[in-house]
């Protein structure tokens, strides 16, 4: 740390205010993170999804994704959307086998 003396003391203050304008510009120049519409409609969880309209229409009458119905209106949560897509992760081995031994130590204890 650099010490500080009566006579260093406006040339320190002087780079900390233009070190604090720096910082000022900065926060001010960046742009604030705009939150995406939650909801989607049939074209854009198509899109989100990477599919088409019909194989989503026939996700959604055989119950596997999750919709709102408004009217004749169909709705989709993009948070929603983003869940179904992580279900289907499929687990590596080195997963699978930390999840059994995590249920066989918790089955010790249960016996």
């Amino acid at each position: 740390m650099l010490k500080l003396t009566i006579d260093s003391l406006p040339e320190a203050v002087q780079e900390l205010n233009a070190k604090m304008d720096i910082i000022t510009m900065l926060l001010q120049s960046a742009k604030p993170t705009e939150k995406k519409n939650d909801l989607l409609n049939i074209q854009e969880a198509a899109t989100f999804l990477n599919l088409s309209k019909a194989t989503l229409y026939n996700k959604v009458s055989k119950r596997e994704l999750p919709v709102m119905k408004q009217g004749k209106r169909l709705y989709f949560s993009r948070e929603e959307l983003t869940s179904y897509i992580k279900s289907g992760k499929v687990l590596s081995d080195r997963e699978i086998e930390d999840q059994a031994n995590n249920y066989l130590s918790n089955y010790k204890k249960i016996a």
